[in-house]
């Protein structure tokens, strides 16, 4: 369709919008549509990575492939490189992380370019063997796409807000067929409002996602597990554990995770980052191939209780020597799984952490049970099985700081809620010890370095939501520090509204300011305009503010703390301009009727 139709077809919609709905009943409309979008774009993602999966490890190219498997993460960098570096021509952002940056910094508007970006990147990276998973790409494809009809049809700010919030519950839910935990996803990681204007909207986007799914999927799940045994109240203490256990792995995976990603940043080419994450993911892959890809069937079977696909490859038959050596074998894939996520993303990949925590956390509860059942403290071989599911909520509780979300999803997809106080005690354990080391999520941990982060805190969200170039007034006249009193009285008081008046050198760094007040005594005797020199008059300004440095809650501290009206701005010392409190207020104020509205 032409661009000149599809404004047509816009048009026409919003003609009747204006016409037969009200704003609210659009949202929900529009909610319908990107639930379908969101739903569509987690099918796409999942199947072409299949496809490339089943290419490389069954297709009739198998044979010459399956020998030389692990070198195949190598090859998906490098592709990705070019691709990125030669037909989109700018970088591809990891999933969940750009998209809270968008509606921090870019009032919610997603990137177009991630409506097909991401489509073609992250499948590449997976299907070739990174370890990363697909959630995070198909919440930013989605989220692009709520952007898009958002901005088309001219809503606010609060409604593109909640609309990408509609896509990322849209996404989950399609992929784990799991709405609830959808819902509670988008609230929790994008810290929406839970009230019934944005329920409504959050529930329809999540139906009509897993609605798409089953239409293409029918009642195929990507983690499939029944439960056998019922919670018993003896294994509490157990769970307990877990949930200490959970925490400190989760706290290993976000110290490993920003650790390679900073240390690769430090390698200047791209090239050079390839080679080294790839050829150390393809070693890892060598030595254990259940981390190839996200490894959701690894996932499967230890739920099924049968954990020789985690430990197939050159360890294989040294592990089945003993079951402490499959603990030892399981506490290594652990251990290398994060790093092998972390490698992935530092290297270039594209995809999220959500499938590796899952892996991890599965890895982690079941070597736990095995761990039990060695010493005789379970006897029933289906108690292990809670402890794989239960590990998985443990994990994500601790590494994305979303315990409901991790309650649910694992409620969800077993399909019954027995395990819901053990999913309750571990993850609440996990959720509260992590966040007394790490006090933000993997997810939120950059944006909250850089007072980027959005959170539920509705003053601390207005600020962080503000920008600071739009409050810089620029109607300041400076005065030169080499200057005399009569400059200041003829090129500045005479032809200035303002009583402030900035110092510069000849090279425009601030050095200071004057005060109309300083000079109301002496402004009138003219006898002392050429003796009394600027660098006389001059006074340190009792806070300055630097434009790429400082963040709004500070500059609104350095306000309170000084008591001052008008603070003066530099740019790396350079003199910028003034923000003056009652324009400061003004702008909080309208900015809390955009994202409330």
């Amino acid at each position: 369709m032409s661009t000149k139709k599809w404004l047509s077809f816009f048009t026409q919609v919003q003609w009747l919008k204006d016409k037969y709905l009200t704003q609210q009943q659009f949202v929900v409309a529009l909610s319908v549509v990107i639930g379908f979008l969101a739903g569509l774009v987690a099918l796409v993602l999942k199947n072409l990575s299949y496809f490339i999966q089943w290419l490389i490890n069954e297709s009739s190219i198998s044979f010459y492939t399956n020998k030389y498997f692990f070198v195949f993460p190598l090859i998906g960098l490098l592709l990705v490189y070019f691709i990125v570096k030669y037909l989109f021509k700018k970088e591809v952002e990891q999933g969940i992380v750009g998209t809270l940056q968008s509606i921090s910094k870019k009032k919610s508007l997603v990137n177009q370019f991630h409506r097909y970006a991401s489509l073609v990147t992250a499948p590449i990276t997976v299907g070739f063997g990174g370890s990363v998973g697909l959630e995070a790409p198909s919440v930013i494809s989605g989220a692009s796409y709520a952007s898009f009809l958002s901005k088309t049809f001219r809503l606010n700010q609060a409604t593109r807000t909640l609309l990408v919030g509609c896509a990322a519950a849209g996404a989950m839910a399609s992929i784990f067929k799991a709405p609830i935990a959808g819902i509670i996803f988008a609230i929790e990681i994008f810290s929406l409002d839970l009230t019934l204007a944005s329920m409504i909207p959050l529930l329809t986007a999540s139906v009509t996602a897993i609605l798409t799914s089953y239409f293409f999927l029918g009642n195929e799940t990507i983690l499939q597990s029944v439960i056998t045994e019922d919670f018993d109240i003896k294994d509490a203490p157990f769970y307990i554990l877990l949930g200490v256990f959970a925490a400190f792995i989760s706290i290993y995976f976000t110290k490993l995770y920003f650790f390679a990603v900073k240390q690769f940043k430090r390698i200047n080419h791209k090239i050079n980052r390839i080679i080294l994450g790839g050829i150390s993911i393809s070693l890892m892959l060598a030595l254990l191939p259940a981390l190839y890809g996200e490894g959701y069937e690894v996932i499967n079977q230890l739920m099924r209780n049968d954990f020789s696909e985690a430990i197939s490859g050159p360890l294989n038959n040294w592990a089945k020597e003993s079951v402490w050596l499959v603990i030892a074998t399981l506490l290594l894939l652990l251990l290398l799984k994060t790093l092998a996520t972390s490698l992935t993303v530092a290297a270039g990949g594209v995809g999220g952490i959500f499938a590796p925590v899952l892996f991890i956390g599965s890895l982690m509860g079941h070597t736990f049970g095995l761990f039990l059942s060695q010493l005789g403290l379970i006897t029933k071989e289906t108690s292990i099985t809670n402890f794989t599911l239960v590990g998985m909520a443990g994990l994500m509780a601790g590494v994305m700081h979303a315990p409901l979300t991790a309650i649910f999803l694992i409620a969800e997809i077993t399909s019954g809620y027995v395990l819901f106080i053990p999913l309750m005690i571990t993850s609440a354990i996990s959720f509260f010890v992590t966040s007394q080391f790490q006090k933000h999520s993997v997810y939120t941990l950059e944006l909250a370095e850089n007072d980027e982060l959005v959170t539920h805190n509705k003053d601390q969200a207005i600020l962080t939501l503000m920008d600071i170039n739009k409050v810089v007034e620029r109607s300041f006249i400076p005065i030169n520090v080499h200057s005399k009193l009569r400059d200041v009285v003829e090129k500045g008081v005479t032809k200035s509204s303002r009583n402030i008046f900035p110092v510069v050198d000849n090279n425009s760094k601030f050095l200071g300011i004057i005060l109309l007040d300083d000079i109301r005594g002496i402004m009138f005797e003219q006898s002392m305009y050429d003796q009394v020199l600027v660098s006389d008059l001059m006074q340190q300004a009792p806070e300055i503010i630097d434009i790429e440095k400082s963040r709004m809650k500070e500059i609104m501290n350095k306000f309170q703390q000084s008591d001052a009206w008008n603070l003066p701005v530099v740019k790396n010392g350079v003199y910028e301009g003034f923000i003056s409190k009652s324009k400061l207020l003004t702008a909080y104020r309208q900015k809390l009727i955009e994202v409330t509205v």
